[in-house]
């Protein structure tokens, strides 16, 4: 998939601006932000009325947005990440106080996934960073797989949509703790 320039910097300044976008990721349309912007994720909490306490997910094509995370981790956790990154796989890890409430929620980890979208994985360098990515529906409905659904769902809300298409996968991505490797969502078909 080749990612258009002008699709890419429409993007990238969406988010600058403090906006929210619609993106595709591995499976699903997503909505991102920026992480830094209190006011960008809670726009973003309030459009898929998404209580807070839940925390979000960081998205990132480049392993080194998430380094400060990772600085602590043993040798076998690392190792353990480097088994599924980059991919459809959300790590739950510790992060000792250096996000912000808003992205944690009520929560002593943080969700970290290393992308292989070619789009997310631009947006995110374009960017300089990560960004939080959270499915592009309002809680309680199907995730978007297509943009029509983003589109039916949001309107015209959004600050920015596009990016191309998913990665064709039929299942959401599998979240898993690092400390103690239990699977909190397999990655099986969407909706079921």
């Amino acid at each position: 998939m080749k990612v258009s320039p002008l699709v890419l910097s429409k993007a990238v300044r969406a988010l600058v601006d403090g906006g929210v976008i619609a993106h595709p990721t591995e499976s699903v349309w997503g909505l991102a932000c920026d992480p830094a912007n209190p006011r960008a994720v809670a726009r973003l909490l309030e459009l898929k009325n998404r209580p807070r306490r839940k925390g979000l997910i960081l998205v990132s094509g480049c392993a080194t947005h998430f380094s400060q995370l990772l600085q602590n981790l043993d040798r076998e956790q690392r190792q353990r990440l480097c088994q599924t990154w980059p991919g459809p796989v959300t790590w739950l890890v510790p992060h000792s106080g250096l996000v912000s409430p808003w992205v944690c929620g009520d929560h002593q980890t943080v969700a970290l996934r290393h992308t292989n979208h070619p789009f997310t994985a631009a947006l995110t360098d374009a960017f300089g960073g990560a960004i939080i990515s959270t499915s592009a529906n309002p809680s309680g409905c199907q995730p978007a797989q297509y943009k029509f659904q983003v589109l039916r769902y949001f309107g015209d809300t959004l600050d920015y949509v596009g990016g191309g298409s998913t990665g064709g996968r039929n299942a959401p991505s599998e979240i898993r703790e690092l400390i103690g490797g239990r699977v909190l969502r397999a990655g099986g078909p969407i909706g079921l």
